[in-house]
């Protein structure tokens, strides 16, 4: 299936506003943020320290009344730069900077629920420095058509007692935000990214890709935002 029909695909599932955080939370409650490189006001904080992004993610909240920061969608950043898991090669266009999901910065122990319906396709706590942490990827089935849901930077709770297989409703809670101390040292968030073919891939996709890399993992992983339909993503 080519991107653009994929991307299409995805729209059709969902008739509306999909939530992917705490049931009570309403559209009205979210907003966009500008993590990219470009953000000068961002370039003041320290990001290297999952304290001080927390403080600015709280302090943004709060100045517009919200509770739920999101987007980041192919956004380059210069947050992963703190992370050798992300800057190991001399070579810049092989450094990982852009963004591959959709990322929200809530409250830790925040509700993450399953956009669609679908079953556990695997699950892993990534442990290495600016990782995902807790993670799970679900599989879901619609027309024959096969792809996949990744949730990281999930509480360790929301891994525990978790079979390979278990049918997901739409909906229905599926573990909590992670707090800095185990969700790879980031302020509370949900990264959430759609993955067309997993690549053998177990409890674990890259959410972060380099210039080099990019065409192939912008078709893979399509703007999650077809799905869950947020307004200014």
């Amino acid at each position: 299936m080519e991107t653009t029909n994929f991307s299409e695909f995805l729209s059709q599932l969902t008739s509306g506003f999909t939530q992917v955080l705490d049931v009570n939370l309403k559209e009205e409650d979210y907003i966009v943020i500008d993590l990219s490189e470009d953000n000068v006001e961002l370039g003041k904080v320290d990001v290297s320290s999952s304290r001080a992004f927390s403080n600015y993610i709280a302090e943004y909240l709060n100045a517009f009344g919200k509770k739920v920061a999101f987007g980041g969608y192919s956004e380059v950043r210069k947050l992963y730069k703190r992370s050798e898991l992300f800057t190991a090669s001399e070579d810049e266009d092989s450094n990982r900077n852009i963004h591959l999901g959709l990322d929200f910065w809530a409250d830790a122990y925040t509700d993450v629920l399953a956009v669609l319906d679908g079953k556990i396709h695997s699950f892993n706590d990534n442990t290495n420095f600016g990782d995902y942490g807790p993670t799970i990827i679900l599989e879901h089935t619609f027309e024959e058509k096969k792809f996949y849901s990744l949730y990281g930077h999930l509480s360790r709770a929301s891994l525990e007692n978790l079979i390979l297989g278990t049918s997901i409703k739409k909906g229905e809670k599926i573990g909590q935000l992670g707090t800095a101390e185990e969700n790879g040292d980031y302020a509370p968030h949900l990264h959430f990214q759609i993955i067309e073919e997993m690549k053998e891939k177990i409890g674990d996709f890259p959410g972060v890709t380099s210039r080099r890399d990019l065409d192939f993992y912008l078709q893979n992983c399509p703007d999650p935002n077809y799905l869950l339909k947020l307004r200014n993503s």
